[in-house]
């Protein structure tokens, strides 16, 4: 017979995972009768939830598809787009800061001062650092507290659509790699206007291109 004791699954410490909703204490009807009897037609269940608001979780998160609860129930309220539009240009400086300094340590600038020795190897290799850097960046912090510099100062965090949660690494990986990836080859800031400006548009959960393909929502922190 083992001595050892019995394995018991990690406590889950994330503060921002949404609870199960606490079930009311049964009660029995009012003026006599058995608490078991069937209610009379019509009358619905005591403890019946009210239509979601937003028409269920378009990605399968309630039971029922669009007959689902609200997914955003339990969570703070989305974050303004106009806000996270200057946090992302706040993250963008930030690394374009050290993206300059190391093309320069590198010898890797983009552009020489004679524009007739434009070299087409140094301008992919400067992008290809942009792009590497700012979803290592954007990976690491939101993998880690669903925020960056940026979202963090202006209160704001990235949390999975289906329980308010904070993303994991893969998702925080593919979210960064929809946005930043163009910055490698072409038309980076047309996309990266188009994918993060998605969301003044987008309803009912205000996503960009990359919150879509990541499934996550940016709420107030």
């Amino acid at each position: 017979m083992s001595t050892e004791p019995p394995q018991y699954p990690p406590p889950d410490d994330d503060p921002f995972k949404k609870q199960p909703p606490q079930q009311p204490p049964h009660q029995p009807p009012q003026g006599g009768g058995s608490p078991y009897d069937t209610p009379p037609p019509g009358s619905g269940s005591p403890y019946g939830t009210p239509p979601p608001s937003y028409g269920g979780d378009p990605y399968g998160g309630g039971p029922g598809g669009h007959g689902g609860p609200d997914p955003l129930a339990g969570m703070p309220p989305l974050a303004d787009s106009g806000k996270r539009v200057l946090a992302r240009i706040i993250d963008m400086i930030l690394v374009g800061i050290v993206v300059g300094l190391l093309t320069w340590l590198f010898g890797t600038s983009e552009y020489d001062i004679d524009p007739d020795k434009v070299n087409t190897g140094k301008s992919f290799g400067q992008s290809l650092l942009a792009a590497v850097l700012y979803i290592a960046y954007d990976t690491f912090m939101i993998s880690k507290t669903g925020q960056t510099l940026g979202k963090k100062w202006l209160g704001m965090r990235v949390a999975n659509l289906n329980d308010g949660a904070t993303p994991t690494m893969s998702t925080a990986l593919a979210r960064a790699a929809v946005l930043w990836l163009p910055f490698a080859f072409c038309c980076a800031c047309i996309w990266t206007a188009i994918c993060g400006g998605w969301s003044f548009f987008d309803k009912p959960y205000k996503q960009g291109l990359h919150d879509k393909a990541a499934k996550t929502v940016v709420v107030s922190a």
